[in-house]
């Protein structure tokens, strides 16, 4: 694994020179005029990647998504001073990203807002952005999932159910159950036609458990043995992945670790624990497969990704605190299309950061080969 120090400190230097730049360029006005000088091009951004070289390149930053100024739609750029003091952005611009939904072709991004109220839809092809739900809000928009007719499913915190709209922004039902207190992330099985639910309830109530309900918004059962630290038990479940073989993979981020569960909600087993050694965690939240089957988890307390194989071995970490383009502030969501294009919650720097897996084939599974030659 490379560590992230090397990005950290490049950004440090590039915002120390840009605040020296600021400051050196009035006294420029007092010059003598010149003819016009042609303007002078932005220094292009150096794109990060992981591990570092000589190692092989596995993971490799490739944009932002925050804006449609990110599909190459002009309009007005936030200040520097407004990103560095933290304003809030304006209502086109991400806020809270706390969710991520990538259509099956990989031409549209979904993304819940919990601060916007909206879920922000960037067309790549078209290069254009929805913002759904900007005339009617939703309240606190948490998880988002799409079904095989890409009907958009958004699990609203505040209202304690899921909203299902079709593909022209029209609802078409609402799942909710007495039970369901606070729905986070969610996740839809096509092949079994089950809706999952992560509901991390309240502090106070002992019901920490993954809720399953068909897609008509019946409850089925129950995953987890409740509020706990036991094998099984959940504490405060935040986001879900679902494997090939319908295995539940569930974000305990209070335990920090992950565990697994079978198609008949049975648990299996669970890796990591607290700590801040490679392959542990600290409040781990985002979860996602590759088409390889390895599992990436994002660390919203580390403000990285941690990948691991099926034998819960660590293959390779990215990301690391920053605001550099490809850095990450308090990440909340991942998700990875059948390409193995990653995308990546980057709450507290207001966008989604996408990458790219490279260089890998199924036989670098393992963590003597995955970080390098």
């Amino acid at each position: 694994m490379s560590d992230h120090r090397t990005a950290s400190s490049f950004a440090a230097r590039l915002l120390i020179g840009f605040t020296i730049l600021t400051l050196v360029l009035p006294a420029a006005g007092h010059a003598k005029p010149r003819a016009k000088a042609k303007k002078k091009e932005e220094p292009e951004l150096i794109k990060l990647q992981w591990p570092e070289p000589p190692e092989t390149t596995r993971i490799q930053f490739v944009q932002t998504l925050a804006t449609k100024l990110d599909l190459g739609v002009e309009q007005k750029r936030r200040s520097f001073f407004d990103k560095l003091t933290g304003t809030r952005p304006p209502l086109d611009h991400l806020y809270q990203p706390m969710d991520i939904a990538v259509s099956d072709d990989g031409k549209r991004v979904y993304v819940a807002d919990f601060g916007q109220l909206m879920v922000f839809l960037f067309d790549l092809e078209a290069k254009e952005v929805t913002l759904i739900g900007r005339q009617r809000p939703f309240a606190r928009p948490f998880g988002i999932a799409l079904d095989g007719e890409e009907n958009l499913y958004v699990a609203e915190q505040d209202s304690a159910r899921i909203v299902v709209l079709d593909r022209q922004r029209k609802p078409i039902r609402v799942i909710g159950h007495e039970s369901l207190i606070r729905p986070a992330d969610i996740e839809i099985d096509r092949q079994t036609g089950l809706l999952y639910v992560a509901d991390p309830a309240h502090k106070n109530t002992p019901n920490h458990t993954v809720k399953v309900f068909d897609l008509e918004g019946h409850l089925l059962r129950e995953v987890g043995e409740g509020k706990g630290q036991c094998a099984g038990c959940l504490l405060f479940p935040t986001y879900l992945a679902l494997d090939p073989e319908g295995n539940l993979y569930v974000t305990n981020t209070l335990n920090a670790r992950v565990d697994v569960f079978d198609t008949q909600g049975r648990f299996r087993r669970y890796f990591g624990e607290r700590g801040n050694a490679f392959g542990m965690f600290d409040k781990p939240k985002g979860v996602a497969l590759d088409q390889f089957g390895n599992v990436y988890v994002v660390d919203s307390g580390w403000s990285n990704v941690q990948i691991f194989n099926q034998q819960a071995q660590v293959l390779l970490f990215f990301g690391g605190r920053g605001a550099y383009p490809g850095l990450l502030r308090n990440p909340t969501a991942i998700e990875i299309d059948r390409n193995n294009r990653i995308y990546v919650a980057d709450y507290l720097n207001y966008r989604v950061n996408v990458y790219q897996l490279v260089n890998t084939t199924a036989e670098d599974s393992f963590r003597d080969s995955a970080s390098g030659d």
